[in-house]
């Protein structure tokens, strides 16, 4: 037999037609899915306003209790260098019994007790001591209160000890000084707005890209339309890809809507890399990520299923990818399993590229390791959807 010409264009035109038609159809059905839509909506919106305004990882006016034994000048003193906005005087107490209560009800998170004769003896060289408890019930906030409170103290003690001897600032060119002097790179005002937007819209990005695909394969074994789809023309990479196509369409137009419609406006996020390879490397990730969800969706029932194997699936990566906490301060055997984790690759590309201004020519190898877990997880989905209905 003669081949027909024009065969294999023809062929190739009439696979992608049915695979934008399929497209087409899955977004029409997620459209209609109103909670689903509502939430993606808030996720992208509303969450990150809410993220970027309201968490804050860093020291912000913690409540400092006071009792001054002494009411001298460097007492006073002292005191005024605790201020915003790491600290926020909640007065003083007279007694330091009431201190310790007003500790223990939670309304001040440092107590800061001056002895008597503190003036005294600064000025004449004898040693002293303040007291500063803090309740580290909030870990990580107390650590920070009891930090920057030694600093706050032991530069005044450096301050008074160049007093005896002579001015701070114009002091004798024999005696040696030593400043510190820190030069902020990618966030100079260390503005923690940007941080933590950014940290939101990609653990929005990861879980749809899990959710939403496997929402969908699911969507037809509930509604009995699966069986339809694998008796029609459609093979069975057809039937996958037109989910994750059309949900990683959603995806980049919801990442557009937050970052071009919340993160910049309001917060001031900045782009100092190409954009286009950021929505480039983003569909990458998310494709990457439907893999999970979509392995996941071959072993479940109903959407109730679906959403528990997300969750099993998506919060290891959220709390062990790099986002809660640096990889650095992982245990090996964490930082070894999570290699595995396509997040871990994205965290380093999202902020390069957004913050950094970095290309391919530095991220080159996250995004060919994201590659290829994207190809196997993408394979194993496909292999998955294929041995269930053989």
């Amino acid at each position: 037999m003669k081949a027909v010409p024009g065969a294999g264009s023809q062929r190739a035109v009439i696979w992608w037609r049915r695979l934008i038609v399929m497209t087409r159809k899955e977004m029409l059905q997620l459209f209609r899915d109103v909670p689903i839509v509502a939430f993606l909506v808030y996720s992208f919106t509303l969450a990150i306003y809410i993220t970027g305004n309201g968490i804050r990882s860093q020291l912000h006016e913690a409540n400092l209790l006071v009792h001054d034994a002494d009411h001298s000048i460097s007492s006073r003193e002292l005191i005024h260098r605790f201020q915003a906005p790491f600290f926020r005087l909640n007065g003083q107490v007279l007694d330091s019994r009431e201190g310790l209560r007003r500790l223990d009800r939670g309304t001040a998170v440092a107590f800061l007790e001056i002895p008597p004769r503190f003036h005294e003896q600064l000025m004449t060289g004898e040693p002293t001591a303040v007291q500063l408890l803090v309740d580290t019930t909030n870990s990580a906030n107390g650590l920070s209160v009891a930090s920057y409170a030694g600093r706050i103290v032991a530069r005044f003690g450096q301050e008074s000890a160049f007093d005896r001897g002579g001015s701070f600032g114009d002091s004798s060119p024999d005696l040696p000084l030593i400043t510190s002097d820190h030069r902020v790179w990618y966030n100079p005002d260390q503005n923690e707005a940007w941080f933590e937007c950014i940290s939101h819209l990609l653990r929005q990005i990861t879980i749809f890209a899990l959710l939403l695909p496997a929402a969908a394969l699911v969507r037809e074994k509930e509604r009995g339309t699966v069986e339809q789809l694998l008796v029609s023309p459609l093979s069975p990479f057809q039937i996958m890809a037109s989910k994750v196509l059309a949900m990683t369409l959603v995806i980049l137009g919801a990442t557009a809507v937050g970052l071009f419609g919340v993160m910049q406006p309001v917060f001031g996020v900045p782009i100092k890399g190409n954009i286009w390879l950021f929505f480039t490397l983003t569909a990458l990730f998310v494709v990457t990520t439907a893999g999970m969800g979509l392995a996941a969706a071959t072993l479940a029932r109903n959407q109730g299923q679906v959403g528990m194997m997300t969750l099993l699936v998506a919060a290891p990566m959220l709390m062990l990818s790099g986002i809660t906490a640096p990889m650095e301060a992982m245990p090996a055997s964490v930082r070894a399993v999570m290699a595995l984790s396509p997040l871990r690759y994205f965290i380093d590309i999202a902020n390069g590229i957004l913050l950094k201004g970095t290309g391919l020519n530095i991220l080159w190898d996250s995004v060919l390791a994201m590659a290829a877990l994207g190809a196997s997880l993408f394979g194993f989905g496909l292999w998955r959807f294929r041995r269930q209905f053989q």
